[in-house]
């Protein structure tokens, strides 16, 4: 896995896109706005630089969709994010909202190289969430 080059916020940003284009067919910037409870300025401004580094395709007010180079990343986020969270459900306990804000925190918190290494131990040592294949082979499509 690569260490990811953007900042956590756009990060987010992708991953929240992933998600909304699993539930929709359509991602507009009004269900990412709502979504990560920002502004659609906000949201708008943000596209911007995704787009402008390939991470994203959008026509002007279209929808917004990520590019093979976008939902690899947005993989690689949504991965450590489920892992993690998987770890403090089910070997920690963790009420599962709790469990997923931080799960989020921590992959913010350390290092990508750290993040990842962590991540491929929950893997390889079983705590690697239910339906996690599906992540996998969509990653492995790119």
């Amino acid at each position: 896995m690569c260490p990811l080059p953007i900042s956590e916020a756009m990060q987010d940003y992708l991953e929240v896109i992933l998600n909304l284009s699993w539930q929709k067919e359509t991602v507009r910037v009004t269900d990412i706005a709502k979504k990560l409870n920002l502004s659609k300025p906000s949201v708008s401004q943000a596209l911007d630089q995704l787009r402008e580094q390939g991470y994203i395709r959008q026509d002007h007010y279209g929808p917004v969709e990520l590019t093979a180079k976008g939902q690899k990343y947005a993989l690689v986020v949504r991965r450590r994010h489920e892992v993690l969270r998987s770890f403090l459900t089910e070997v920690l306990g963790i009420e599962r909202q709790l469990a997923d804000r931080d799960a989020c925190l921590m992959e913010h918190a350390v290092s990508s190289k750290t993040t990842e290494r962590l991540v491929d131990f929950l893997i390889e040592n079983g705590y690697c969430p239910e339906g996690f294949s599906h992540f996998e082979d969509e990653k492995n499509k790119l």
